[in-house]
């Protein structure tokens, strides 16, 4: 009789095709989910004079999807470590897909806000879930950088966007980009088929042999037999109420001050992702190079994921995160600053690789954070609380820009956030962290699956 420790099989593991091909697959979710997010900001300037709004009401209407994130976020991530993290990944799909391309279809500023808020739900929601799919199954010694590698698809999204943007919005009207995204819905059948469930969810519901069949392609050179037992150790075990461990064993503080690193950094990106085309329009450039600038921003985010998450594996992920929230407070500032067009697109790159980089390599951190039975909980309700910075930034910005301040300005209340992000990340207490801690296992039998629901 064996007693196998499903934790331990998948942080050791050697990297194979099954981490393939879940990498692929949410790699292709993130990209999907980034077009939706940014689309709206690639078409806010042509939406703004169709619609006929102010720039405080674009930023209600760009808000209007964050709003629904928030909520996405907390709900469906605490849903998958219930229901199973496959069938929510569904359901975010077709909210984000379909909801997205119906707002092409309006002709009113709140009937187009209503809509990106029930988008806004399947965007927010699928986030912690792919992170929590990748954190699971990514061998331990290069986990960071998967999850990066991931999450870039994210800043991909975003540069489709800009790319369609600049080719569709002109001759098709903005409409067109919202369309493009109901395309991700064909692919859902493929997504459930390919994606692996959560372990410690086969665990709960007595899937026994499902979980025999993913240990074997994690490891391929285990046989399973019929008197194997499997474990995990407590603290990754599931429960029907996933919430209150994110304040339990000396967890809380830490996991409010991941709260407020989350608000600070999406309070960033979004004011970024909502407003820096219409800001360096308003500054003189073209509509066209405008948009150039979002697809700098988002290619200098995938070098600063991959390059963060490649840090993070070889230091202290702490630490490389202290010094990419500096380093994103000092681009910011200086975006408002007259300079050559090549050092402003070198500034820009770097704005990328310091929020959205560094928002994907903070997930990774949470991600490693929380026990594997909580942690698209603790990733849902961070994300979820960081929505509220996300709401704020355009509302905000959209205030600012209407008040025709200098530039400058406008870029030191983006920079300021990161300054408090560096703080809080510094005061999360690694003691407590998953990664640094994991109890004893106890064996699951696999006859037992009553037994272990009430675990």
């Amino acid at each position: 009789m064996r007693q196998l420790d499903v934790h331990k099989i998948a942080d050791e593991a050697k990297f194979n095709g099954f981490h393939g091909v879940i990498l692929a697959w949410c790699a292709l979710i993130i990209i999907f989910d980034g077009y939706d997010l940014a689309v709206a900001g690639i078409a806010m300037p042509a939406i703004m004079q169709e619609m006929g709004v102010s720039a405080t009401q674009a930023g209600f209407m760009a808000s209007s999807a964050l709003f629904g994130m928030m909520f996405g976020a907390i709900f469906l991530g605490t849903l998958a470590d219930r229901i199973g993290r496959r069938r929510v990944i569904a359901i975010c799909i077709v909210l984000f897909s379909v909801f997205t391309a119906a707002a092409g279809l309006t002709t009113d500023p709140v009937t187009f806000g209503v809509l990106r808020f029930i988008a806004g739900l399947g965007i927010g929601g699928v986030m912690p879930n792919v992170v929590a799919e990748m954190s699971e199954y990514a061998p331990r010694r290069m986990r960071a950088t998967l999850v990066a590698l991931m999450f870039s698809g994210y800043a991909v999204g975003g540069m489709l966007a800009a790319l369609l943007g600049k080719a569709m919005i002109a001759s098709y009207g903005w409409q067109s980009v919202f369309y493009a995204a109901l395309a991700p819905v064909v692919l859902i059948p493929f997504i459930l088929r390919s994606l692996p469930e959560s372990m410690p969810f086969l665990l709960r519901v007595g899937r026994f042999e499902e979980l025999k069949a993913i240990v074997a392609r994690i490891d391929p050179s285990y046989r399973p037999l019929a008197t194997d037992r499997f474990a995990l150790p407590a603290e990754d075990r599931s429960d029907k109420a996933p919430v209150h461990h994110l304040f339990s064993e000396g967890r809380g503080f830490s996991t409010v001050m991941l709260w407020l690193a989350f608000f600070m950094c999406l309070f960033m990106i979004y004011a970024l992702s909502t407003w820096l085309t219409k800001l360096m329009a308003t500054a003189g450039y073209s509509l066209g190079s405008a948009m150039s600038f979002v697809l700098v921003l988002n290619f200098g985010a995938i070098v600063g994921a991959l390059g963060g998450g490649w840090l993070a594996d070889r230091f202290r992920i702490k630490r490389v995160l202290i010094g990419m929230y500096l380093l994103a407070a000092a681009s910011i500032s200086l975006l408002g600053q007259p300079m050559p067009a090549l050092l402003l697109f070198i500034v820009v790159g770097l704005a990328g690789a310091s929020t959205i980089g560094t928002q994907i390599v903070t997930n990774a951190f949470t991600a490693q954070f929380y026990p594997l039975a909580i942690r698209s909980t603790g990733l849902g309700w961070a994300l979820g609380i960081g929505r509220t910075g996300a709401i704020l930034a355009p509302i905000l910005l959209g205030v600012l820009v209407g008040m025709a301040l200098p530039l400058e300005l406008n870029f030191v209340a983006i920079a300021l956030p990161a300054l408090f992000a560096a703080l809080a990340i510094a005061l999360v207490d690694n003691k407590v962290s998953a990664y640094e801690h994991h109890e004893d296992v106890s064996a699951i039998l696999p006859d037992n699956a009553e037994a272990l629901r009430k675990a």
